[in-house]
């Protein structure tokens, strides 16, 4: 089964950054909070969510992620489904259904790239949330596409939507990704490289032949 990595955005005049200030005994902390996620309403990427499924994937998320304090978020959309410790600018620390969104509240971290959003906020610049996460698209009248068994990576902070919409189209959403018997997510060109590396004493023009033939079905699906 084949997945698509999906990238969602929201306008920045509905968020709120939140500066709370040291008092010489704890640090300053800086926060942003607003609409996360958004369901049923089919956004600028032609992209409608269900909203039994998504908030189904926000409890899962907060669960597995938010509850142990590993919902980390970076500094714009990297080119992976998985999330770089380095590039980590923020932590998530929770997500609420409000009708058909989900509000998000993060706390900016002290790394490298949380502090150049960190400066970022405080002179004013504006930022927002963006989400990244696998799911199957199925199409729908008017060239609407319903997404599906969605898998929630992470929630990136995105200071240009407009930019990240760009490179996304360009780069992000043109990989696939499958599920392996693991439960693992990986590129199809990664699972490809994995199998071939493998390969059997005895009959290995059968075993490339199959190995083949699944790499071209999986890049076949949409």
């Amino acid at each position: 089964m084949s997945y698509k990595l999906l990238i969602e955005d929201f306008d920045r005049s509905n968020f709120n950054y939140i500066i709370e200030e040291g008092d010489g005994k704890s640090p300053s902390r800086v926060y942003i909070e607003g609409p996360y996620m958004c369901a049923e309403k089919v956004n600028k990427n032609k992209r409608r969510y269900i909203k039994e499924e998504m908030l189904r994937e926000v409890e899962r998320y907060k669960h597995e992620e938010i509850d142990k304090m590993k919902a980390l978020g970076e500094l714009n959309h990297p080119s992976t489904a998985e999330v770089d410790l380095e590039r980590a600018c923020h932590m998530v620390t929770e997500l609420k259904p409000d009708g058909n969104e989900v509000i998000g509240r993060s706390k900016i971290l002290s790394t490298p790239c949380g502090k150049i959003v960190e400066s970022l906020i405080r002179d004013g610049v504006s930022v927002g949330m963006s989400t990244r996460s696998l799911g199957r698209l199925v199409e729908e009248a008017g060239g609407i596409n319903r997404v599906e068994d969605m898998k929630l990576i992470a929630i990136d902070c995105v200071a240009d939507p407009s930019y990240a919409g760009a490179f996304v189209d360009g780069i992000l959403e043109s990989k696939q990704w499958i599920c392996d018997s693991n439960g693992n997510y990986c590129e199809v060109c990664e699972q490809f490289d994995n199998t071939i590396s493998t390969l059997p004493s005895k009959n290995v023009n059968e075993y490339l032949v199959n190995a083949v033939g699944d790499f071209l079905k999986a890049i076949s699906k949409s």
